[in-house]
C-alpha cells in the first residue's frame, strides 16, 4: 500500500498493430497494470462485435452442456486450478478449435436428445401396452375356462371392450365419468400395476392401473357407445390401447412388445453411453493438474471475450489500433519493456506507448496493496474511493480499526477464539479462495480483530467475565461472605514515588472483579479511554486535512480552515484529554471534577477547585483561542475567494471556479465542483461548514462513547451468561453424578449461547460500530471520497472473480 496517497498516474496513447493486437493485449492483461479508455463512445463503433457474438454462442452451448451435466447422478467439475490456467501457454487453445468442438458436440447432443425423447416415448407406450396385453391374456384364459356352455358364446360376441392405462389419481374420476356417460350400461374393471411406470407424456414415474371397459354392442370403432367411451377417456387424458381378439393374438402381441422394449432399451443405453462419454470428456482435466476441460473452455472464452471488448475500445487507423490508457508512472519502463519483449519473442509488429500531455480528465486512484492490506482498503472503498492522490485513510485503518474493535470487544477468552478462527483461515483457508472468496479475503481482518481483542482483554483483565490473577493484587480482599470491603495493602504506593510495589503492572487489577464498586470504577476508566482515543483519532484526521492542503497548495484552506479547526479541537477537547491524563498520573486525596472544570471554562465562571496551580489561567486562554477560531473559519475564506475572483475578472480572465468538495464536518461530501463564483452561495456554504464542524466535533466526541457502551455491554452479557449457566453448575452440592451431568449440560448451554451471541451477533455489532466511527467521525475531517478506482485489465482478476 502506498503511504498515505495513491500512486502518480500517467495517461498515454497505446499504438498496437491490428494483426497482433490480440497477442499484445493478452500479455498486457497478464503482466501489466493498464486501464483502457473507450475511444469509440461517441459513435459507438464496435469493429470486433462479430467475435463477441461467436463467443456468446459458445458460452450458450457451455451453459447447455452444464445443464446436461446436472442430469447426471454424480459429477464434479474441477474449478480451483486457476493458477495453472494462467500459467499455460497462450496458444494452447484456439478460438476456432473450441468453436468447432462445441458446435459439433451441441449438434450431436441436440440430435441425440431429440431421438432419445422419441425413444423414451415409444418405450413408455410399449411398456403400458404390454401391461394391457398381459392383463388381457389373464382375462381371456379365465373366460375360456368358465365359458364351456355353448349358450354363452353368442353373448360373448356381443360384448365390446375399450382398454388402456390410467393413473391411480384419476381412477375414480374415470369410473364415475364412464358410468354417467353410459348411463350404467358399461362396466369398468381396474387392475393395479405393481411398480410405478414412466408416463409417456410427462416423463415422470406414476403409479397406474390397467382398465378395461365392457359394454354391449357391436360395430367396432364406429359404434356410438364405443365413440362415447373413447371421448370420455380422451377428456380425462388416459392412454388407450388395442384389446386382443383372442388368446393367440394376445400372446403374439406380447412377444412383439417384449422384443420392441428390448430394442428400445438397447437404443436408450447407446444414447446414455454417448452422453456419458461426452460428459466425462468435458469433466476430465484438460491436462494433468488442471481444471476440467469445460472449465478451461469457460475461462478461455471469458478471457477472449474481454480481449475483444478491449479491442472494441480502440480506434482503427489503417493497420494500427489506437487507444488511451492509464498506468502508474513508476511502471513506465516496465510497459515499454513488455511491448519490446512481445515484439521480439512472438515475432509481432512493434507497438509503442506515448505519454500524453496533462488533460482535464481526473486520473484514476491506484492504491498498491498486498493480501493483508487489501481487505482494509476494501473497507475504505466501500464508503468511497479516495480522490486522486488525496490522503488515504486505509494505511491508518489497518491499525486503528482493529484497535477500536478490541476496545469494544476486549475479552481474553472471546478474543482468543476469534484469534484462533483468524489463524485457521490464514493457514488453512486456501481452499476457500475460489469456493468462498469473501471469507478468504477477510481472513487477515479476522486475524487482526482477534489479536487486538485479546490484547484489550488483557488490559481489562477479563477472561469470560473472570479476572485472571496474572500478578499480585494491590488489595487485601476478605472472603465474599464476610462482606468487608477490600483495602489497599501497606506496600501499595499509587504515586510510585517511594519505590514500593506501585500500581498493578499491566491492565486492571483482578481484585476489581466482583467488587461492589466495580462498575463505578470500570465505567469511568473505559469512558475516559474512549474520549481520549476519539479526540486523538479526530486530531489525526485534521492532520491529514493539513496534508491535503499542503499537497494541493491551497493556502486559503490551510490558514482559514485547517489551522482554526485544529485550534478548536486542541484548545477545548485536547485540554479535556490533558486534564484526564494529568489526573491519572497525579493522584491526590480529593481529586477535582473534570466536568466541573470544563463547565467553569465554558461558562466563564471561577473554578474554585482547580486541577493544579495555573490550570485556570491556561483554561481561560485556551477557551479564548477556541472562540476566536470560529470567526476565523467563518468569515475570511469567502472574502478571499471573492477578492481572487475580482482580480481574475479585472485581468480579463475567465470566472474563477471554486471547488466546494471539502469534506463536511458532519460526514457530508460538500456540494458542487467547478461552479461559477457566486459570493452569496459561497458565504452560505461556509456558514454551514463552520456550524457542521463546531457542532459535529462535539457530537463526534460524544459518539466515541459507544466504545465504552459496547465494552460494558459485552462484559455484562458475558457475566450474565456465566452466572446463569456454568456458575450454577459449579455451585451444585448434591450427588456427584447429578452434578457432573448438570455441569455438562450447563457447559453446553454456556458454550452455545457464547457462540451465538458473543461470537456471532456481538462481533458483527462491534464491527459495524467501529465502521461507523471510521466512516463518519474520522474520515469526515479530511476525506472527499469522490474518486474512481483504477481498474486495469487483469486476466488474473478476471478469472478469480469468475465464480463469485
Amino acid at each position: 500500500m502506498g503511504l498515505l496517497r495513491s500512486e502518480a498516474m500517467t495517461q498515454g496513447v497505446l499504438l498496437l498493430p491490428r494483426q497482433d493486437a490480440r497477442k499484445y493485449i493478452d500479455q498486457i492483461g497478464r503482466n501489466l497494470n493498464l486501464q483502457f479508455e473507450d475511444m469509440n463512445s461517441d459513435h459507438m463503433r464496435r469493429p470486433y462485435r462479430k467475435y463477441i457474438q461467436r463467443i456468446d454462442e459458445m458460452e450458450r452451448i457451455l451453459r447447455f452442456i452444464t445443464a446436461e451435466m446436472g442430469k447426471l447422478e454424480d459429477f464434479d467439475v474441477e474449478t480451483t486450478c486457476v493458477e495453472e490456467f494462467l500459467a499455460q501457454d497462450t496458444d494452447l487453445y484456439k478460438l476456432e478449435d473450441i468453436e468447432s468442438d462445441l458446435l459439433s458436440l451441441n449438434k450431436d447432443l441436440l440430435k441425440s436428445a431429440e431421438n432419445n425423447t422419441k425413444l423414451i416415448e415409444e418405450r413408455n407406450q410399449a411398456q403400458e401396452e404390454l401391461h394391457v396385453v398381459t392383463r388381457s391374456i389373464t382375462l381371456l384364459k379365465g373366460s375360456k375356462s368358465v365359458a364351456t356352455d355353448s349358450l354363452l358364446e353368442p353373448l360373448d360376441r356381443r360384448v365390446s371392450q375399450v382398454a388402456g392405462v390410467v393413473s391411480l389419481a384419476d381412477q375414480q374420476r374415470l369410473r364415475l365419468a364412464l358410468f354417467r356417460a353410459s348411463r350404467g350400461n358399461a362396466f369398468t374393471d381396474f387392475y393395479p400395476i405393481d411398480k410405478p411406470i414412466t408416463d409417456p407424456k410427462t416423463g415422470t414415474l406414476v403409479q397406474k392401473s390397467v382398465f378395461v371397459v365392457y359394454f354391449q354392442g357391436s360395430g367396432g370403432f364406429t359404434a356410438p357407445m364405443h365413440q362415447k367411451i373413447t371421448k370420455v377417456c380422451g377428456a380425462i387424458g388416459v392412454n388407450i390401447y388395442g384389446w386382443p381378439s383372442d388368446e393367440a393374438a394376445a400372446e403374439k402381441s406380447r412377444a412383439a412388445l417384449t422384443q420392441l422394449l428390448l430394442e428400445k432399451d438397447q437404443a436408450l443405453m447407446a444414447f446414455n453411453k454417448f452422453h456419458q462419454y461426452e460428459m466425462e470428456r468435458m469433466l476430465a482435466p484438460a491436462r494433468e493438474g488442471s481444471n476440467s476441460l469445460i472449465e478451461d473452455y469457460k475461462l478461455f472464452l471469458l478471457k477472449e471475450k474481454t480481449i475483444y471488448d478491449i479491442m472494441n475500445l480502440c480506434n482503427e487507423h489503417d493497420v494500427i489500433l489506437r487507444t488511451s490508457v492509464w498506468y502508474p508512472t513508476a511502471e513506465q519502463n516496465k510497459v515499454e519493456k513488455l511491448l519490446e519483449d512481445v515484439a521480439s519473442e512472438w515475432g509481432c509488429q512493434p507497438a509503442g506507448v506515448h505519454a500524453k500531455k496533462a488533460s482535464a480528465t481526473t486520473p484514476p486512484t491506484y492504491i498498491r496493496t498486498n493480501e493483508y492490506t487489501q481487505g482494509w482498503q476494501d473497507v475504505i472503498n466501500t464508503y468511497g474511493v479516495p480522490r486522486y492522490q488525496e490522503a488515504n485513510p486505509g494505511l491508518l485503518t489497518v491499525v486503528t480499526f482493529p484497535f477500536i474493535f478490541g476496545m469494544m470487544y476486549g475479552d481474553i477468552g472471546h478474543g482468543s477464539l476469534l484469534l484462533l478462527t483468524g489463524l485457521y483461515l490464514v493457514n488453512f483457508g486456501e481452499p476457500l479462495r475460489y469456493t468462498m472468496p469473501a471469507v478468504f479475503n477477510a481472513r487477515f481482518i479476522v486475524l487482526s480483530l482477534g489479536i487486538f481483542a485479546t490484547y484489550a482483554g488483557f488490559l481489562y483483565n477479563d477472561f469470560f467475565s473472570i479476572g485472571l490473577p496474572l500478578f499480585e493484587t494491590r488489595y487485601n480482599c476478605p472472603e465474599p461472605a464476610d462482606g468487608t470491603p477490600c483495602t489497599t495493602k501497606d506496600t501499595f504506593d499509587p504515586t510510585n514515588s517511594v519505590g514500593g510495589g506501585g500500581p498493578y503492572p499491566f491492565g486492571l487489577d483482578w481484585a476489581w472483579h466482583g467488587a461492589g464498586n466495580e462498575l463505578l470504577f470500570v465505567n469511568s476508566m473505559k469512558m475516559k479511554l474512549s474520549v481520549l482515543f476519539g479526540v486523538l483519532q479526530m486530531t489525526v484526521g485534521l492532520l491529514l486535512r493539513w496534508g491535503n492542503a499542503f499537497y494541493e497548495g491551497n493556502k486559503t484552506d490551510f490558514i482559514f480552515e485547517c489551522v482554526p479547526m485544529m485550534i478548536f479541537m486542541v484548545t477545548f477537547f485536547g485540554w479535556m484529554d490533558w486534564l484526564v491524563l494529568y489526573k491519572w498520573v497525579h493522584p491526590v486525596a480529593s481529586a477535582p471534577s473534570i466536568i466541573n472544570s470544563l463547565i467553569c471554562m465554558a461558562m466563564g465562571q471561577e473554578d474554585k477547585d482547580p486541577m493544579y496551580e495555573g490550570s485556570v489561567e491556561q483554561s481561560k486562554t485556551g477557551f479564548l483561542f477556541t472562540l476566536l477560531s470560529v470567526p476565523l473559519m467563518l468569515f475570511f475564506k469567502p472574502f478571499i475567494l471573492r477578492s481572487m475572483h475580482n482580480a481574475q475578472k479585472a485581468k480579463g480572465g475567465d470566472y474563477i471556479e471554486i471547488d466546494d468538495e471539502q469534506p463536511a464536518a458532519g460526514g457530508g461530501h460538500g456540494h458542487g465542483h467547478g461552479e461559477e463564483f457566486e459570493f452569496g452561495e459561497v458565504f452560505i456554504h461556509q456558514i454551514i461548514e463552520t456550524i457542521e464542524y463546531v457542532l459535529g466535533t462535539v457530537s463526534h466526541t460524544a459518539s466515541y462513547l459507544r466504545i465504552w457502551a459496547l465494552s460494558l455491554a459485552h462484559q455484562q452479557l458475558s457475566l450474565v451468561f456465566f452466572q446463569k449457566t456454568l456458575s450454577m453448575g459449579l455451585a451444585f452440592t448434591g450427588s456427584p453424578a447429578v452434578g457432573g451431568l448438570l455441569l455438562y449440560v450447563m457447559f453446553a448451554c454456556w458454550f452455545g449461547v457464547t457462540l451465538a451471541v458473543l461470537l456471532g451477533m456481538d462481533v458483527l455489532e462491534c464491527f459495524l460500530h467501529t465502521l461507523r466511527l471510521h466512516w463518519v467521525e474520522f474520515q469526515s475531517k479530511f476525506y472527499r471520497a469522490d474518486g474512481y478506482e483504477f481498474a486495469p485489465f487483469s486476466i488474473k482478476k478476471l478469472v478469480l472473480t469468475f465464480n463469485d
